[in-house]
């Protein structure tokens, strides 16, 4: 028996944004196939794109593989292709073994009946017998957690339930190939986590697992090899940190040129850019967890301000606000700045946890509100080593042990932080 479950050989999908041309081209390429000729179409009509291009790839027993991309990359439309809802323009899949996917909120299901015919009727479409559905059911319900709503109507659940029981269907119907797409985003933390405790089962009893998530975190913990796609073309195939340094660099590469998106203010003092430092003064686009860090921030005054604010604000990039710096929440005052100069902000130990971080720079009238300028991603760093744990932020602390056991607790060597500070130069 093969290994090799999956097999992707230089499969492309286009589609047409047009939705009255996509029907004409879709009647025309069924007429063409239907009088024997060709059916590979490799050629870009009017309005055609490339959702996916030229893409290979193989999945083996019991491998976890990560799909990673923007935004309409193409990995929802290669996860269909896999499952056999639209064929491919051009190369070829071959699929060993029963297939489960759970590709959109609450696909397959009859919106009129209830949870348990549902169940039913999933199954059934496998082939899976009904003396073994009835003795995999309970399972089924009890991992779904909605077993008092199990009798009515799937069309009155809300999405987080859907998920619940389209996701334990799928996850105990024992599949060879098991498709999963952002599900894992929707519900409670304790259900996702009983969802990646139960793909790491399926994964140690053989089950090949294909997961799109832009959930990095689940990726890096649950996959054991990624995928970076990037308008439809592979930019990377292989080890799941280093796809994921991949697609975080392309995030980087995507937001250069909108910075200016938000840019508008009174115009007295405008932001020249934000430079992130070493100690030696040295410009860095990477640091380690703990390093020395000087930001920057270069500014034109073209007339007198008094008292300006300046604020430099940090974000995982794309994503949720880390922390703010302000000179005004700081009672720092920095009197009437004129023509050219910089604002320093000092940061001696750097305590966030790995990953790219975006910085935006506001300078604000002295009220903190109305601002003068604003420049959003103004910069990006890298923060790299320490531990691979979750979160943003390292917390010194030490560990104790008063409840006696023979266990052993090194000395804790974590840095206290030091304060940041703010430096003016005229």
């Amino acid at each position: 028996m093969t290994d090799t479950l999956v097999n992707v050989e230089n499969v492309s999908k286009k589609f047409c944004r047009n939705l009255k041309r996509s029907l004409w081209y879709g009647v025309k390429d069924v007429g063409t196939e239907m009088i024997g000729r060709g059916s590979e179409r490799t050629e870009l009509r009017a309005q055609e794109f490339w959702a996916v291009k030229d893409v290979s790839f193989q999945l083996k027993r019991g491998e976890t593989l990560g799909l990673i991309g923007h935004n309409g990359a193409g990995k929802t439309t290669m996860l269909r292709m896999l499952n056999g809802l639209i064929k491919p323009d051009t190369g070829r899949i071959v699929v060993r073994g029963r297939i489960q996917a759970l590709i959109a909120l609450g696909a397959g299901f009859n919106p009129v009946l209830t949870g348990r015919e549902n169940i039913y009727v999933n199954a059934s479409v496998l082939g899976i017998p009904k003396a073994e559905i009835d003795r995999r059911f309970d399972q089924i319900v009890d991992f779904s957690g909605i077993e008092e709503f199990i009798d009515t109507p799937v069309q009155s659940y809300s999405s987080g339930m859907t998920v619940r029981l389209g996701f334990s269907i799928a996850a105990h119907l024992e599949p060879d190939i098991l498709l999963v797409d952002e599900v894992l985003a929707v519900g409670d933390l304790a259900f996702k986590t009983k969802c990646q405790v139960r793909i790491q089962e399926l994964r140690d009893t053989g089950v090949a697992i294909i997961l799109v998530s832009h959930n990095l975190h689940t990726i890096s913990h649950v996959c054991s090899r990624a995928i970076t796609f990037e308008k439809g073309h592979v930019l990377y195939d292989g080890d799941t940190e280093r796809a994921i340094d991949v697609y975080r660099n392309s995030l980087i590469k995507a937001n250069k040129g909108l910075e200016d998106s938000l840019r508008a203010g009174t115009g007295e003092i405008k932001i020249q850019r934000l430079e992130i430092l070493d100690e030696y003064e040295g410009i860095q686009e990477e640091c380690g967890v703990g390093d020395y860090v000087k930001l920057r921030v270069h500014y034109e005054a073209l007339e007198p301000v008094v008292n300006p604010v300046f604020n430099v604000t940090m974000h995982v990039l794309n994503s949720h606000q880390v922390t703010g710096i302000r000179t005004d929440v700081d009672g720092v005052e920095l009197g009437t700045l004129e023509g050219t100069g910089h604002v320093d902000i000092v940061i001696p130990n750097l305590n966030l946890l790995p990953n790219i971080y975006t910085m935006d720079a506001v300078i604000f009238h002295s009220d903190g509100f109305t601002f003068y300028d604003r420049v959003n991603k103004a910069a990006n760093l890298r923060v790299t080593g320490g531990l691979q744990v979750n979160g943003t932020a390292y917390l010194p602390h030490v560990w104790a042990n008063e409840a006696g056991g023979n266990g052993r607790i090194p000395p804790i060597t974590s840095p206290q932080p030091e304060l940041a500070q703010i430096e003016t130069v005229k």
